[in-house]
């Protein structure tokens, strides 16, 4: 299977304002995007990815008929939509209110307006999704490693794995929160486990401090995965034992990065 590259992509834009939706599509053009469908509500998106489901969804925050977030939850709770790429475009910027965004497994948050340089990492990062780049590894057989992830958001839990899954990983448990994950490490043997840091009853940190000082695992490594950006926080968090963080959204390149380095021992 060839390489896949920007001009293969079928997107469909999801803006209300004509004026946007030229801007938009004359950058996409300018990244060799030429597959371009519009749609202007949440209503006519659901039903043209129905139709034809695209290789990614560009879309504004408002519309009159619902929000972007309408959209993602009816993309995501679909079993026919649920792995469609999503890509968010909006002039917002309070944490707040991107946060359940972040939490749903969108491939990128593009500010608006936004540059060349945001958009091609965002269009990279959906060629790397859908291309499924396998991990090549040295020391370990990447079909054979055992991840557990763990997340409280269904759709995010979802999502990682598709982009684990996307690097050769096949061997993958999902926990729905910290407690259970803790269950779930006394019964079984993992080679990585991936985690949130938000979660109810027991977070990421004290997932990784009860792996470190209560596990007779405790050499696991542990990803962790946050859309925190306070630096004394991300300290905090870091003393607990991570071995890595990464932020959301969860990008496949980033991500394949430290999974080698994590199972390699490159710096």
């Amino acid at each position: 299977m060839s390489e896949l590259t920007p001009a293969d992509l079928a997107i469909l834009l999801v803006e209300p304002s004509t004026t946007q939706q030229k801007i938009i599509i004359n950058l996409l053009n300018s990244e060799n995007v030429t597959h371009i469908k519009i749609a202007d509500s949440v209503e006519s998106a659901i039903a043209s990815i129905k139709l034809s489901a695209p290789d990614l969804v560009a879309s504004a925050m408002h519309f009159t008929d619902g929000t972007a977030l309408d959209l993602v939850k009816s993309l995501k709770n679909d079993p026919m939509t649920e792995d469609v790429p999503f890509m968010l475009v909006s002039s917002e910027h309070r944490k707040e209110q991107l946060e359940e965004f972040r939490q749903s497994g969108v491939v990128a948050i593009l500010p608006k307006p936004f540059t060349h340089d945001h958009l091609a990492k965002a269009i990279h990062s959906t060629l790397d999704l859908l291309s499924e780049s396998e991990l090549d590894l040295e020391s370990f057989d990447v079909h054979e490693i055992r991840v557990l992830v763990v997340d409280d958001s269904k759709m995010a839990r979802n999502f990682v794995s598709r982009v684990l899954r996307s690097l050769g990983i096949e061997r993958i448990t999902e926990a729905t929160d910290g407690s259970e994950a803790i269950e779930i490490i006394k019964e079984n043997t993992f080679d990585l486990v991936v985690t949130d840091y938000n979660m109810p009853e027991v977070n990421g940190k004290e997932l990784t401090e009860y792996i470190r000082n209560k596990s007779e695992q405790s050499h696991i490594p542990v990803l962790m995965v946050s859309s925190e950006s306070n630096e004394a926080h991300l300290s905090n968090i870091e003393q607990s034992g991570v071995n890595a963080m990464c932020d959301k959204p969860f990008e496949t390149e980033n991500v394949k990065r430290i999974l080698y380095n994590l199972f390699e021992g490159e710096s």
